[in-house]
């Protein structure tokens, strides 16, 4: 019973790590963007999570209205710049590490890099639970798990159904091809920019639901979500999902049965072998579906 409930809290907490993996996955698929930056968004949502929800004494979920307008712009500005500058793959690693660094000491000045949790009084949902028979599950997984299946699902039928997100698959697939059929590829940078900043802010605020903040939080997030969506494949959005609850169940179980220090080593293996056997992950890269 231990190990089935580890295994289905790891499937809840892997999607979490879809949400933070997905809009960095379908930027460098998509854009050829490795966006660094984006892990500083993510923490910029949860902090601004803590700070509105603390400040106003609304409830936390709600303030999506705020961050996701907020971190979409701040998403669509730096593709601007990417693109205005043409900033070549490698480059941009390099480049949005440095801003990365930059919001993180810019959020340690702001917050202190004290550790930061949003008061149960504030934040009701990290005190509850749901029982089904011997199992219980946090809220709080339940709603990463929940807001997951539906963005994912929500870009997946975006992506397949509408022009905005078949021109984003031709683009992905072959630029040139693509602008010779009159596909402006600026406002498709922007717009698909400013969706990863937004699903940022989504997954800041669900982080700040359960945990407690401090900003190097940010640089601890770097091997799950890179393992994320290199195992889902890169630009990939269902894969994200796949690979995230892979990940999550992987790391539950081995906390169970052998121990939480051995979880990293087992997964990272794990993942090195699964590439090795099929370098391109589960999904093939190249596109985003």
């Amino acid at each position: 019973m231990t190990t089935l409930q580890a295994a289905l809290s790891g499937v809840l907490i892997g999607g979490l790590y879809a949400l933070m993996a997905a809009g960095l996955s379908v930027t460098w698929g998509v854009l050829r963007v490795i966006n660094l930056a984006h892990f500083g968004m993510i923490l910029l949502g949860a902090y601004l999570t803590f700070q509105i929800a603390t400040s106003w004494g609304i409830d936390p979920v709600l303030t999506i209205v705020v961050t996701v307008p907020a971190m979409f712009v701040v998403g669509a500005v730096l593709q601007w710049a990417f693109d205005r500058l043409r900033i070549s793959e490698f480059t941009s690693l390099l480049l949005s590490f440095g801003l990365l660094i930059i919001v993180v000491q810019a959020v340690s000045n702001t917050w202190t890099a004290d550790f930061q949790r949003m008061t149960d009084t504030v934040n009701p949902y990290a005190t509850r639970s749901l029982a089904v028979g011997r199992l219980v599950f946090p809220v709080t997984t339940l709603l990463a798990f929940a807001f997951a299946v539906v963005l994912v699902v929500g870009a997946h039928l975006v992506l397949r159904r509408t022009f905005v997100g078949r021109a984003m698959r031709a683009f992905a697939q072959d630029r040139a091809i693509a602008a010779a059929f009159g596909i402006d590829h600026r406002r498709i940078g922007l717009l698909l920019a400013g969706s990863a900043g937004a699903t940022a802010a989504v997954a800041g605020m669900l982080f700040a639901l359960s945990n407690a903040l401090t900003p190097a939080t940010a640089y601890e997030w770097f091997g799950i979500v890179f393992a994320v969506v290199i195992l889902g494949g890169i630009g990939h959005v269902v894969g994200t999902l796949v690979a995230g609850m892979l990940v999550g169940v992987l790391s539950g179980v081995v906390s169970v049965l052998v121990s939480p220090s051995a979880a990293p080593f087992v997964l990272f293996s794990t993942i090195v072998l699964a590439l090795l056997l099929r370098p391109q992950g589960l999904f093939p890269a190249g596109g985003t579906r």
